[in-house]
């Protein structure tokens, strides 16, 4: 039963008992109601309670039955909510911990409601793409004022019940408890108190109206524009509250039910809902079941104190985790404590970080310039220079000195980690966690596993990386794994792009309309073009066959590395960022082409768009075929966390299944007759071309 029916004396208590979060799925809407009914049919019940059992009250509808039928089978919430105010007998909701989205919803359509303090309140289905679909547009106005109201509506974010108590003239809590333990209780004894009082009150009568109306929601529209402008959902929260200023509330409601269905079937929603799951999926691992045993990590140790080894250090400084940070010098020790210490100086400055807090974080910091001081540590990361001859020596140095059942881990962003693992005695132990700069900020972790690492190594690090509040997402191992791989392609297209026709600044432009925070040639010159240059140069030796543009090397050779540099794909002035056109390089791609012979094209945005995105999603597709990613959420959730790409289209392998895997395919087909780029890498990889083929997608489920 996940919704318990208990009568104390003269009052009935209907107990929501859904872990974790106490879901409103089909089979506890039906038991709410059948509660209700078994009240309403007894005479000595005089009033009823309804809570939630354990460390929810409810966290709205649950997310097992999105999409499915179960989810607007009946009685559905609006039907639950139309029982609660239909009901002859007064409802008490007794709110405590949670109480979001549909849960929120619950408690408005009750008659009377108390909160414990510290419980968590909001309406977040903002996040979702979508609009609270069960009167909350109409009901939360009604008794905290139109502007809380919209506030909490459009951004999502949970409020504390006490906070809310305080407001000047709210009616939506009638009476705080004095205590999470107090609630039932002072619960009971409350709806006791008000078991006589007639009429019922009902959130639905209380009057709703802006004194400004017009002007105020006018002002409400600017505002959700431009902080949204991809997503439709917080534009049409604000329609869907002014509604309830506006007339009937069976209108209002009418028309936030218009509003919701249309949301519902958006590709924006669809993105945000596949988001949503896509990141719970990610830390579920086929073969790695959820119980497997893990390590315990009470210190972690840090090779390089450079601008990697010190923003990974932070992760863990902020997660209260000791660290020790080991480099050859003492200089470069005193630079990265420095850095530390800066970045952690600004937080401070800002009012993100308290100085006590602060304080204690540095009090967790510790360095030295011997292997032998991290003899203790739980986990090992290397963040050095990403040579394999460099790598080899730190491995095996930790080899010698780290403790039996230590995890080693290397932030490698393209070197084979099998290879690492070989440079020691202990492969099983061994992991790539691949952080991406800067270190402290960016939410990505590839977690990279070899072909000997243990599954409680995988588990540990999978845990620890929630711990340190990263999206991880596990690769296999392969030159460049997920992001890397994938983005060599990226940049290859780019490149084929200007030697076509385009100079830098279009295609920026074009990638960044799409949505992209950044395009590939900015993005180029704040990574720095040297990176791409020495990974060029290897590549130029394992692979002499591999198709590139030589604009970007004869960019490097002209020393202009990027932003480092002050010169890259753009000139920047000295303390900005700002990426100004360069005629330098423009002449050196004009040039270039005139050496190979080529009349330059005029080339569509839409071009640009499709074959920089296009080629992500047919080598994210050879990536699914060589078993490098286990499914292809975890692929959008690698381009979402870390590689900028727009939350709206729901990552790259997402976005080819709104779009049509056959028009993708077809696309790929006509890139392939173009003479001046790689038809062979054109050739639809055999999965792409097997779903196309079938009508399916990569995502099925979302």
């Amino acid at each position: 039963m996940t919704a318990e029916y208990k009568v104390h004396g003269d009052v009935a208590v209907v107990t929501i008992n859904n872990p974790p979060v106490n879901g409103l799925g089909h089979a506890t809407r039906a038991g709410i109601t059948r509660g209700l009914e078994q009240a309403g049919a007894d005479a000595s019940v005089k009033a009823i309670v309804i809570t939630g059992a354990g460390k929810a009250f409810s966290g709205g509808a649950d997310i097992n039955e999105f999409g499915k039928p179960a989810a607007m089978a009946e009685p559905n919430l609006h039907s639950v909510i139309l029982a609660l105010e239909a009901c002859d007998k007064p409802v008490v909701a007794a709110v405590h911990s949670i109480a979001m989205g549909g849960g929120l919803e619950l408690a408005l359509g009750c008659n009377y409601r108390i909160a414990a303090p510290g419980a968590n309140i909001a309406l977040p289905e903002v996040k979702l793409g979508i609009l609270p679909g069960a009167g909350g547009t109409q009901r939360l106005p009604r008794v905290l004022g139109v502007e809380t109201a919209l506030n909490m509506i459009v951004s999502g974010e949970p409020v504390k019940s006490e906070m809310l108590a305080q407001l000047p003239g709210q009616k939506l809590f009638d009476r705080m408890a004095k205590s999470p333990e107090s609630l039932l209780e002072e619960a009971i004894a409350f709806a006791r108190s008000v078991a006589d009082a007639r009429p019922l009150p009902k959130v639905r009568d209380l009057p709703c109206k802006h004194p400004l109306g017009d002007a105020y929601f006018q002002f409400a529209r600017n505002m959700v524009k431009g902080m949204a402008k991809n997503l439709p959902a917080p534009a049409k929260c604000v329609d869907a509250v002014e509604a309830a200023t506006q007339g009937r509330f069976d209108d209002g409601l009418a028309r936030e039910r218009e509003l919701f269905a249309s949301l519902l079937i958006s590709p924006e929603s669809r993105a945000l809902r596949h988001i949503f799951f896509s990141e719970r999926a990610a830390s579920k691992i086929p073969d790695v079941p959820a119980d497997t045993p893990q390590r315990e990590i009470r210190s972690v140790a840090v090779i390089g104190a450079g601008t990697m080894g010190g923003g990974i250090s932070m992760n863990f400084l902020n997660a209260g985790i000791p660290v020790t940070i080991l480099e050859m010098k003492q200089e470069a020790l005193d630079r990265g404590v420095a850095t530390i210490r800066k970045n952690y100086e600004a937080q401070v400055k800002k009012g993100k970080l308290k100085a006590d807090k602060y304080e204690q974080r540095m009090s967790l910091l510790n360095t030295t310039l011997d292997y032998g001081a991290l003899k203790d540590a739980d986990l090992v990361i290397e963040a050095v220079f990403e040579e394999m001859g460099v790598k080899q020596k730190v491995f095996e140095q930790l080899d010698a000195v780290m403790k039996p059942g230590a995890i080693l881990a290397s932030n490698t962003s393209t070197l084979d980690v099998n290879k690492i693992a070989a440079f020691t005695k202990r492969p099983q132990d061994v992991i790539g966690m691949h952080f991406f700069s800067p270190a402290n900020v960016m939410k990505l972790l590839e977690v990279i596993r070899g072909e000997k690492t243990a599954k409680d190594v995988l588990a540990t690090v999978m845990t620890l990386a929630k711990k340190i509040k990263k999206t991880a997402v596990v690769s296999g191992v392969c030159d460049g794994f997920i992001g890397n791989r994938m983005i060599e392609q990226y940049s290859r297209q780019a490149g084929f792009l200007l030697d076509e026709g385009a100079l830098p600044a279009q295609v920026d432009r074009a990638i960044e309309r799409f949505g992209f925070a950044m395009g590939p040639f900015r993005m180029g010159d704040l990574a720095g073009n040297d990176i791409g240059w020495a990974i060029r140069k290897r590549r130029a030796v394992e692979h002499p066959d591999m198709k590139y543009s030589r604009t970007a090397d004869k960019l490097c050779e002209l020393g202009r590395f990027g932003q480092k540099t002050g010169a890259g794909w753009y000139d920047y002035q000295a303390g900005k960022r700002d990426a100004i056109p360069s005629d330098v390089v423009n002449k050196m791609i004009e040039d270039h082409r005139k050496e190979l012979g080529i009349t330059p094209r005029r080339i569509s945005d839409d071009e640009i768009v499709q074959r920089l995105v296009y080629s992500l999603v047919n080598e994210g597709a050879r990536i699914l075929e060589d078993g490098i990613a286990s499914k292809a959420s975890d692929i959008d959730m690698v381009y979402l966390t870390g590689y900028g790409f727009p939350i709206h289209r729901g990552g790259p392998m997402l976005y080819a299944d709104q779009v049509g895997l056959f028009n993708v395919v077809q696309a790929m087909k006509r890139f392939q007759k173009n003479p001046r780029d790689d038809q062979k890498f054109w050739e639809p990889a055999p999965v792409l071309a097997r779903l196309a083929a079938e009508g399916k997608t990569f995502n099925q489920t979302t």
